[in-house]
């Protein structure tokens, strides 16, 4: 087992830190047309929107379909495989696929947004990858923009993965506003734990005029 100085441990988690600030603050250059057609898509969807994902993107995939619905977006986490095994059934026309992946590779993954397409009404994919096989199966296609440097080695998704939940929380505070989903229905449909136990304060501060001082 590695012993690390005390130096050596706050140089090291500073490397660390220091590159998903980094990757977070790159993806500016994802905000393109392709994502004000797909914010706006979200937005303005009649139907449920599926957010998909294998490994640390499938964890995204969960954050993201929680997220959506606390904005006011109904959204909902299916793992591709589980989708694979007779999920994909729950799709519809007016239904949108958002996919998660960094390399596009997932052959699960893949076939699932393969199967959708003729399912639901477009396929996004959120990747680091636009020539990838998922990007080639998307409607739409979100490119992130990731450093060698963002993720541990390159192998493990760290700071990739806080870029693409960068990418997609902006996405769903769009939807939040677009959709006129204020803070107070919010706050209704969210009563438990400290933001239910805080709402009236937080809806007096948010709705607060401005003072102008």
């Amino acid at each position: 087992m590695a012993m690390l100085h005390d130096n050596e441990l706050i140089a090291l988690a500073r490397s660390v830190i220091e590159a998903d600030a980094t990757a977070v603050g790159a993806t500016r250059g994802a905000l393109d047309e392709t994502f004000i057609r797909v914010a706006r898509l979200i937005s303005s969807s009649q139907g449920k929107v599926l957010v998909t994902g294998s490994g640390t993107s499938g964890a995204m995939a969960a954050r993201t379909a929680h997220i959506l619905s606390v904005c006011g977006a109904p959204a909902f986490y299916l793992p591709p495989t589980d989708g694979l095994h007779g999920g994909l059934g729950v799709l519809q026309a007016n239904d949108l696929v958002l996919a998660l992946s960094k390399g596009g590779g997932s052959k699960e993954l893949n076939e699932f947004c393969n199967r959708a397409k003729s399912l639901c009404q477009a396929v996004i994919a959120v990747t680091a990858a636009p020539k990838s096989a998922l990007a080639e199966i998307a409607d739409h296609v979100i490119e992130l923009k990731i450093d060698a440097n963002a993720d541990l080695g390159d192998v493990v998704a760290t700071g990739s993965s806080l870029a693409m939940a960068a990418v997609l929380d902006a996405i769903c505070e769009i939807a939040r506003v677009s959709r006129d989903y204020d803070w107070r229905r919010l706050l209704f449909t969210h009563p438990s734990g400290a933001v239910g136990r805080d709402s009236a304060q937080t809806i007096e501060r948010l709705t607060r005029a401005p003072t102008g001082e």
